[in-house]
């Protein structure tokens, strides 16, 4: 059974309904434990009675210490303050042998088990950034994500997990300040200061934004293969990390500031708009009515003629795309 635990509110309903589908057609065994960070989010997820989750409310998660620390943390930084904790929650609560957090903006593409296979007899499993050179930021964001990160419950675990909390509790803003950065930059450390962590090496997890510019990709639907450009390595997808994808007014999305090609679009992004378009019916058909995402504003759109131009018959303007200019 593959355990994973993930938090989110009402603003991220879709893009966690998605990641939990795209678990379901892809591991036959697993159960997610759904932190649900406002009302909104948590009776729109129980009224779902989705079979392989468990969805925990606040009211349950908050602790004394927690609730102490968040009126310091805005609320994106409340969220990386709490990542250690729901692990923690999860693992003693439920008496979890391993759970592994999981971002709400992902998608997975083929079976996670091949992931955390890897980690063998280590305790702790932590995925890079692999950056694309062009946006190397090491020094201010960390080596590693906080995308996908698989702890036992065992002396070795949760000892990093407890380091880790400790630290979140301490220290957790969204700034550089003194080799720190969010809950991030505490990973940096860990192959040195502790024993069984392990880096992942299947380049299948943790494709995102900031490396895609290293891939090529074929096949379709939840069927995709890399390609490492430079050394011509192929790869099955595992998951994306859709980071910083926004919806935008006049059925358009922002992707992000990063260079990604239209084929990468088609291949990569396709999927997820898709896969969001369907969390939207499903919520509807269910009855469910809410704001269930963001919804941002393309710069200048309605007063420039040539950004009215390029969005409505071109597809685009800048880092704004018509959905229907990926989907084809």
């Amino acid at each position: 059974m593959l355990n994973f635990c993930t938090l989110f509110n009402s603003l991220y309903l879709t893009r966690g309904l998605a990641m939990y589908r795209s678990l379901e057609r892809h591991a036959p065994d697993f159960h997610l434990y759904i932190f649900a960070f406002d009302d909104a989010a948590l009776n729109t997820l129980r009224a779902l009675r989705l079979p392989k989750a468990t969805i925990i409310s606040l009211q349950e998660f908050e602790d004394e210490r927690l609730l102490a620390l968040k009126p310091s943390r805005t609320p994106g930084e409340y969220c990386w303050t709490c990542t250690p904790a729901t692990i923690e929650y999860c693992i003693e609560k439920y008496q979890l042998a391993a759970c592994t957090y999981i971002d709400a903006d992902l998608l997975f593409f083929s079976n996670p088990a091949v992931l955390t296979a890897e980690m063998e007899h280590k305790s702790v499993l932590i995925t890079e950034h692999r950056y694309t050179p062009a946006y190397d930021q090491t020094a201010t964001s960390g080596k590693y994500c906080v995308q996908f990160i698989s702890f036992k419950n065992d002396t070795a675990g949760r000892q990093v997990l407890t380091d880790w909390k400790e630290k979140c509790f301490e220290w957790c803003y969204n700034r550089f300040e003194d080799g720190k950065f969010g809950d991030q930059k505490y990973l940096d450390s860990w192959c040195e200061r502790f024993t069984g962590v392990h880096e992942l090496q299947h380049t299948g997890g943790g494709v995102a934004p900031w490396n895609i510019q290293q891939y090529s990709f074929s096949g379709q639907g939840d069927k995709i293969t890399g390609t490492e450009i430079s050394g011509e390595k192929s790869f099955e997808l595992v998951f994306y990390h859709y980071h910083d994808y926004k919806y935008c007014m006049a059925d358009g999305c922002y992707l992000g500031e990063y260079v990604i090609t239209l084929p990468q679009m088609r291949s990569i992004y396709k999927p997820y708009i898709k896969a969001l378009q369907a969390a939207e019916q499903e919520l509807a058909a269910a009855g469910l009515t809410g704001t269930f995402h963001e919804t941002r504003e393309i710069p200048r759109l309605h007063t420039s003629l040539n950004r009215l131009f390029k969005y409505y018959l071109a597809g685009y303007t800048n880092k704004y795309y018509k959905r229907k200019y990926i989907t084809g």
